[in-house]
């Protein structure tokens, strides 16, 4: 799994980072998303999954690997 974000969608709600905080981390400033692991282990994939799904502003964008 390969994990993208567009920091210009985000709209800081942090749903993400409540799912998958090995993952996910907001900036202090303005609550917009930070990626930890842009290729996170196999244990983590179902979170992020839900991460990409619940997030409002469709920011995270998955690549699942064939």
């Amino acid at each position: 799994m390969k994990i993208t974000v567009d920091e210009e969608k985000c709209c800081g709600a942090g749903q993400c980072v409540l799912i998958a905080p090995e993952v996910f981390d907001q900036r202090d400033d303005d609550g917009i998303v930070i990626l930890l692991d842009a290729a996170p282990p196999a244990d983590q994939h179902e979170a992020v999954r839900e991460s990409a799904s619940v997030c409002p502003a469709v920011a995270i964008t998955l690549s699942e690997d064939g």
